[in-house]
């Protein structure tokens, strides 16, 4: 058998066999790390019957060691440059396909029920490229694909997002997103020297396991997440000036006194003090007396 793809010197052997060029805006860092790989997929609990997709496989340094633990690995890749050194370093593999497709734009739903039949189990476990990854995230989580969890690498800063708690400076829109659907757990830190290139950044892992029905109860869900946005518009203004900024207009300031004491929220308050289910009291009441319910 060959020598482990995330190895540097055969990660370096390929890349000047192929005469491949790392592409910047396409996010492309390689992690030449087998101990670090073999983690990441410790943590994601896969079995021989779980089915796993990858976005953005590189030269198959992850898919790799996703090949040995699950039952079948679906990679997307946007980067045709890739697919002899896929094919190549790959080519033991039975259980991997590769679509050369982007992710965003690809019809996944219609992917995972030709790929996946007979698989109950489904996990995304990826090193995510650093530009894209809240849309690949919200896409997954807002297609209510069958998936049971996430692991996925991305820069450190953005994982402290993810699990930010009310009152920190990293809590927000995003923090409130991802936990209303998820539990949000970062599970190891990444150093970027384990990185071709290196980034200027650590990275984190982060595991997302997806709930069976949202944190919160919420009357209408888009509504729910404009709350929040609006909330979070400017930082530094309270949540009443926010929400008559962007959501109420001056006929119904009167309305947005009464919800706000209704909910028991102090209007001088800022959106980053308020909790979860403190936003989902406050969009349900807004959006009974603001859609007339």
């Amino acid at each position: 058998m060959d020598k482990e793809i995330a190895t540097p010197a055969k990660t370096a052997e390929t890349i000047k066999k192929h005469g491949f060029s790392f592409k910047k805006s396409l996010g492309q860092n390689f992690l030449i790390d087998t101990n670090i790989l073999r983690k990441i997929v410790d943590h994601a609990h896969l079995t021989e019957s779980t089915g796993v997709i990858e976005i953005g496989p590189g030269i198959g340094a992850l898919t790799e060691q996703l090949a040995k633990k699950s039952r079948k690995v679906l990679a997307f890749e946007i980067d045709r440059r890739l697919e002899p050194i896929l094919t190549e370093n790959l080519r033991h593999y039975e259980n991997v396909d590769i679509v050369f497709e982007d992710f965003m734009k690809a019809d996944v739903s219609h992917y995972i029920s030709e790929y996946f039949q007979g698989i109950d189990q489904l996990a995304v476990v990826a090193n995510l490229p650093y530009y894209i990854t809240t849309p690949i995230i919200m896409k997954c989580l807002e297609e209510k694909l069958p998936v049971q969890r996430m692991v996925v690498m991305m820069q450190k800063e953005v994982a402290n997002r993810l699990s930010a708690k009310p009152g920190t400076k990293e809590y927000g829109s995003l923090s409130i997103a991802i936990q209303y659907y998820t539990t949000v757990e970062v599970v190891m830190n990444v150093p970027h020297t384990v990185f071709v290139p290196q980034p200027n950044v650590d990275s984190a892992v982060v595991r997302l396991t997806f709930r069976e029905q949202p944190l919160v109860s919420v009357i209408d869900e888009p509504f729910f997440f404009r709350v929040v946005k609006t909330s979070f518009a400017q930082r530094r203004k309270t949540i009443f000036n926010n929400l008559m900024s962007g959501l109420v207009n001056k006929e119904e300031k009167e309305i947005l006194v009464n919800v706000l004491n209704k909910a028991q929220i102090d209007p001088k308050r800022r959106g980053e003090t308020l909790s979860i289910e403190e936003f989902a009291r406050l969009s349900n009441c807004l959006y009974t007396k603001l859609k007339k319910i």
